[in-house]
């Protein structure tokens, strides 16, 4: 009789553990998400599973409109940051399993295109200046601790990135300057690095990582490593034409080369950048973002059609799986009826998680 019961209790046991982890609500706080924004007048926050069902539409609070920019969303564990360009502000979002929340909306000195995490703050670059604001578990710092004016300032700012003592800032007008970190405050004046090459056009986007930054030239068709505030190493595309934006997983560097509407994979190793695969994914039209995060890679991709002298513009999300290998297979394609900006995938870390270096 005791040996029954032993078994039924295992048995009820087993039933339970296997209930609990197929259930919908286990299976919806752990899943990896994929965010983007509207970028339309009303800006909105557009949250999609990878397999590209739309699972959330949110109000930024804050007007779109920038064009010609990378990494106009940032995330850090259940931290998102989104720029809202044609109001001047940050829409800071907290993560709550698969729906967000709008913690707060941040004034920025200059209007903003590029937003990063780092160092318990977060770093807005705007069309002019760089600021930082203090960050905490769940909210950020309406006032900067630190703003500093760009070396160009010139409205060509494109990205800003951050290493462990300083920011590293692209400028299209021919400029890659890095501004240094007082406690992750934004402290002194911006400067140029060294050994940028000659041929230098259009710096664009960049992808961080340690004491690396890996910035692309994309009308010189080139990627460059900068470290200790030098350019170090630059490898051009191949066939591929202006690189635009990078996303970095392990070893794996991928490029979205806008005019050529494809990603290109590189590998990176202490001071070398090498094309490892050309051509890794095609898309309709130009890419005009990518980000990865724990084997799941998100890219978008736009085209506009001219009618009667209106235009209108059409994005596509598409989710990737990565294998071991820096191969990708499509997932799902979702279409936003907007010219979309800015993509983040976020994994399973649903906690706050504030970056210190």
């Amino acid at each position: 009789m005791m040996n029954r019961k032993v078994r039924e209790f295992g048995l009820l046991g087993l039933s339970v553990l296997l209930s609990g982890a197929m259930s919908p609500l286990h299976a919806e706080s752990e899943k990896t998400l994929v965010v983007t924004t509207s970028n339309a007048a009303a800006n909105q926050l557009l949250v999609y599973s990878t397999s590209g069902n739309l699972l959330q539409t949110i109000a930024t609070e804050g007007k779109g409109g920038v064009s010609g920019n990378a990494g106009g969303i940032a995330s850090d564990g259940a931290m998102l940051a989104v720029v809202n360009f044609g109001s001047s502000n940050v829409s800071v979002f907290e993560r709550h399993d698969d729906r967000f929340s709008l913690r707060e909306v941040v004034p920025a000195v200059s209007a903003p295109v590029s937003v990063a995490f780092g160092r318990d703050h977060l770093y807005i670059l705007g069309t002019t200046t760089v600021e930082s604001h203090p960050r905490w578990a769940d909210n950020v710092g309406r006032s900067p601790d630190g703003v500093t004016g760009l070396i160009k300032a010139d409205g060509s700012a494109a990205q800003v990135g951050v290493l462990p003592d300083e920011l590293v800032i692209s400028e299209k007008s021919n400029a890659i300057e890095t501004v240094v970190l007082a406690d992750g405050a934004v402290n002194g004046s911006a400067a140029l690095v060294a050994n940028i090459p000659a041929n230098v056009n259009a710096p664009f986007g960049m992808i961080t990582r340690g004491n690396d930054a890996y910035v692309t030239i994309a009308h010189a068709n080139e990627i460059s490593l900068v470290r200790n505030d030098a350019v170090l190493t630059v490898t051009g595309s191949g066939t591929q034409s202006a690189p635009c934006w990078l996303a970095l997983d392990g070893p794996f560097l991928y490029s979205a080369n806008s005019p050529s509407k494809t990603l290109s994979r590189y590998g990176v190793y202490g001071r070398q950048i090498v094309q490892d695969e050309a051509v890794v994914a095609s898309f309709a039209g130009a890419v005009t973002d990518v980000d990865t995060h724990g084997g799941i890679l998100g890219a978008l991709d736009s085209t506009s059609t001219t009618t009667n002298n209106v235009t209108t513009t059409v994005s596509r999300l598409t989710v990737f799986s990565e294998d071991e290998d820096g191969n990708l297979t499509p997932l799902s394609v979702s279409t936003i009826n907007s010219a979309a900006n800015g993509v983040a995938v976020m994994g399973d870390a649903v906690s706050p998680v504030a970056v210190s270096y």
